[in-house]
């Protein structure tokens, strides 16, 4: 094993983009509509999980690079079926950002498991995915 040497490459700009979803029972999706969780602001939780995972990526990921981010962005949204998680990561580096917005989406997605599983213990976390990357040697990739 071994991490990639990344030192001769250019500093490009770059961006990745990851979604999944926590697919829950009707009953405990409109207590986060109604803000009815013991625990507090689920999405609102959700998503400063996002942004603390995504700048802590290198010390959970196994040979991955730290690099600085300058910008994560994570939508959290209540809807029919569940939460739907948006994480977007961008950076000025020599190495991409997707584990980081794939990490930001994970933990999104626990917070909510988390902060839910007293009401419902049968959630499911799904569809974990990247959407988008670009920059670098690889050019624009969407899925």
């Amino acid at each position: 094993m071994k991490m990639e040497d990344v030192g001769a490459k250019e500093r490009t700009e770059r961006v990745a983009i990851a979604t999944c979803r926590v697919r829950m029972q009707p009953r405990t999706l409109e207590l986060i509509r109604r803000g009815k969780v013991e625990k507090g602001n689920v999405l609102e939780a959700a998503r400063l999980a996002a942004v603390m995972a995504a700048k802590k990526t290198p010390e959970v990921v196994p040979l991955c690079h730290p690099i600085a981010l300058t910008g994560v962005t994570a939508d959290v949204t209540a809807e029919a079926r569940g939460v739907e998680i948006r994480v977007q990561v961008k950076t000025v580096d020599r190495t991409g950002v997707e584990m980081e917005a794939l990490t930001g989406a994970c933990a999104a997605a626990l917070t909510v498991y988390d902060m839910l599983k007293s009401q419902e213990r049968g959630m499911v976390i799904e569809r974990v995915q990247l959407e988008h990357k670009s920059g670098g040697r690889t050019g624009t990739w969407r899925r």
